[in-house]
């Protein structure tokens, strides 16, 4: 699904479908020129649903500036893309 709310303004939740057996699983905010922002979530989750929260901030803990970013989700060899906003 994607990601809520869309746009946000300081924190989204991305949600993701598990299937039996996905050994790995990576999500990762990129900015539009396709340089990662920050990681995350990457190694093993239980099959099933999940929620992860993006707290607007790049990896170093700064707040990311307004705009388009990028998100992808790769659960095994499934990838999955979709663009997201960040308002002041």
């Amino acid at each position: 699904g994607a990601n809520y709310p869309n746009p946000f303004n300081p924190a989204t939740t991305i949600p993701l479908s598990v299937p039996d057996g996905a050994e790995a699983v990576d999500v990762g905010i990129y900015n539009l020129l396709g340089q990662l922002v920050r990681q995350v979530w990457s190694g093993p989750l239980a099959a099933g649903e999940h929620r992860l929260t993006w707290d607007g901030r790049d990896g170093q803990g700064r707040p990311v500036a307004s705009g388009a970013y990028l998100y992808q989700v790769r659960v095994g060899d499934q990838l999955r893309t979709r663009k997201m906003v960040k308002l002041e």
